[in-house]
């Protein structure tokens, strides 16, 4: 690598990562706890828990689902439905003033087996609800979201900087050497490049599935305008229905469509992900990675007819997988451990990146201090001398 080159990727990684560095530190600090939300929310008393009941227990039907949760929500309108990948006994049923509003929404735990409501989770409160927002879009919405992408993307730019500086400075030592006989800057340096490299390939995966997650607003937008659109074109002309049909069933049409998938979402009409005319049931795999991935089927809301089963573009499935990948909550509690281990040793590696550039430019002053000392104590001495 030439002195130029070497000048280039050096500054490329230094500002890189400054510019990002406070915000991925936020990113990581508030992921951490994210990583076990769930086991934060017993803790805390916000999770609701089904009751015990043998495994073989009989299944609620949807519309008593609904109608357990719409009891609990007078005056607001259905949106969703959702079971969580690794939850089986519950079913989370959403409520708005309207079926688009981002605002007012309110959140219902019903028993699956029984169809009773279990309880009221709050919707945008509580510790586990800032750390998402401060996550996810810094309470910003979609500008925060792009925002938080861009400095991804400086964060990659940074992480792949660093292994181009890395491997030309690792050519005179052996690779992980710590000079603990050297200055304490030398060996917190050895340190930061040594831990950059442990969790180089993590790092990566996280930071390029969350930026692609920071573009899921945009994502849903062009899948709605795209294979949505395309599919519903028929009942553009149509008056959207004034009475639903039976939310059961949708879901045994969907069942039907697609016998090897269980159901895990289902977003009622007019809502985001739906038309104004359909049901979209949201069909899942059983296995841990699979349960993340949906394949969409449209049925009508009114006669409770199949309109189309979907396969979901490259840049929807693009987006579904980088969300287990950027949270590992799909490999139990082993993954959520190692993820946990590799956010703090990050957090490690940021935090000694700043130490490093600050102690540099102090280090550089005290020599630009030191050289203004003796340049005004040699003149000092030649104004004597010629005295």
């Amino acid at each position: 690598m030439t002195n130029k080159s070497l000048r280039v990727w050096t500054w490329l990684h230094t500002w890189s990562s400054l510019v990002c560095t406070a915000f991925m530190l936020l990113l990581c600090l508030t992921g951490l706890p994210l990583i076990f939300h769930h086991e934060i929310g017993h803790l805390l008393g916000t999770e609701v828990e089904a009751p015990a009941m043998p495994a073989d227990a009989p299944r609620a039907s949807f519309d008593t689902i609904l109608a357990s949760g719409q009891a609990r929500a007078p005056g607001l309108v259905p949106t969703f439905v959702f079971q969580a990948p690794d939850e089986t006994d519950t079913w989370m049923v959403g409520f708005a003033p309207t079926p688009a509003a981002q605002e007012g929404a309110k959140y219902v735990v019903v028993d699956a087996r029984t169809g009773l409501a279990l309880g009221e989770p709050p919707a945008e409160e509580g510790f586990i609800y800032v750390m998402l927002k401060l996550h996810v879009d810094l309470f910003a919405g979609l500008p925060g979201k792009l925002f938080l992408g861009l400095m991804g993307l400086l964060m990659v730019l940074a992480i792949v900087s660093g292994v181009v500086l890395y491997a030309p400075f690792m050519r005179k030592l052996p690779f992980g050497a710590v000079r603990r006989e050297r200055s304490p800057r030398i060996k917190w340096l050895d340190l930061h490049n040594l831990l950059g490299v442990v969790t180089l390939s993590w790092a990566l995966v996280v930071g390029l599935t969350g930026v692609i997650n920071t573009w899921a607003d945009l994502v849903i937008k062009l899948w709605q305008f795209d294979q949505l659109g395309a599919v519903t074109a028929p009942y553009k002309s149509l008056p959207p229905p004034a009475k639903l049909g039976s939310l059961q069933s949708a879901v045994s049409a969907a069942q039907a469509a697609e016998p090897a998938m269980r159901p895990g979402f289902v977003s009622f009409p007019g809502t985001q992900l739906s038309s104004p005319h359909h049901y979209a049931v949201f069909m899942r795999g059983s296995e841990p990675f699979a349960a993340r991935l949906f394949k969409p089927v449209l049925v009508d809301a009114q006669t409770s007819q199949l309109t189309a089963s979907l396969d979901l573009p490259w840049y929807v499935t693009a987006l579904l997988v980088s969300q287990p990948l950027h949270f590992g909550d799909y490999g139990g509690r082993p993954m959520q451990i190692l993820w946990a281990v590799l956010d703090v040793i990050t957090i490690f590696v940021l935090g000694s990146g700043l130490y490093l550039w600050f102690s540099r430019r102090k280090t550089r002053q005290q020599r630009i201090n030191t050289a203004w000392t003796e340049a005004q104590d040699d003149g000092d001495a030649i104004q004597g001398a010629a005295r």
